[in-house]
């Protein structure tokens, strides 16, 4: 982007061209993608060419589309394609940032290699994600890291939630999603289909986390996940 003119390469050029068949003159939103630029650009385009598209910004605003709260999503590895999922309907519920983390009782084992393959794949699926719900920041999606590593990561936000069968009651479940909205970061750490060993969840309430209940039911792993974000993001997001 330089002197209000965008310049858009890549698959995106594809996209535009061939699946929505846009055509010079009509507009179109762009953003950067970028966390330091949550700006959205309505742009005309001038230009469609085989590998390129050139428009001209007309307006911009900020986006108002980012919760205020960023949400960091601990979730353990599930088996199958279930985190696929998980990440499309985080990031499209508002999650900042997706950390996948290997518990003791995780199936999933991933050497380095297969590692970074799926990195590149699940980041492809934020991606994706991202531009269908119109998101002005692309949420990175982690290489898979161990307890402690997550334990250390999540030491670092103001404030942490655990879903757990031996939570207390709803009440108090909303208070603590109502507090939320006081927190400039808030880690959410999702348990295996085995759920998490007692000593993990006694070292997440030793790091100061805060059990919460998703009622009466047990729900999946990739369920749970989704579940806690949408709560969440009745809780934070902006009045218009």
């Amino acid at each position: 982007m330089q002197q209000g003119e965008v310049r858009i390469t890549g698959a995106d050029v594809k996209h535009i061209r061939s699946v929505l068949r846009m055509k010079s003159g009509e507009q179109i939103l762009v953003c950067t993608g970028r966390e330091d630029d949550p700006v959205e650009y309505l742009c005309e385009i001038d230009e469609i060419r085989s590998d390129d598209i050139t428009a001209r910004v007309v307006d911009l605003q900020k986006n108002a589309r980012e919760l205020g709260t960023d949400l960091y999503l601990f979730q353990a590895l599930p088996k199958g394609d279930r985190f696929e999922t998980v990440i499309q309907k985080s990031v499209e519920l508002g999650v900042h940032e997706v950390l996948p983390v290997m518990t003791a009782r995780t199936i999933v084992k991933l050497d380095e290699k297969r590692a970074a393959r799926k990195a590149e794949r699940w980041n492809a699926i934020s991606l994706s994600a991202a531009k269908q719900s119109k998101r002005s920041f692309i949420p990175p999606i982690r290489e898979p890291m161990n307890w402690q590593q997550a334990l250390e990561a999540a030491s670092k936000l103001d404030r942490i939630l655990v879903p757990y069968e031996h939570a207390e009651g709803i009440r108090q479940t909303f208070r603590v999603l109502n507090e939320a909205k006081s927190a400039k970061s808030v880690g959410i750490f999702i348990g295996p289909e085995g759920g998490f060993e007692e000593r993990e969840i006694e070292q997440l309430l030793e790091l100061g986390a805060e059990s919460i209940t998703l009622g009466h039911r047990i729900l999946r792993t990739d369920t749970a996940a989704i579940a806690v974000l949408s709560m969440l993001m009745l809780y934070l997001e902006k009045e218009e």
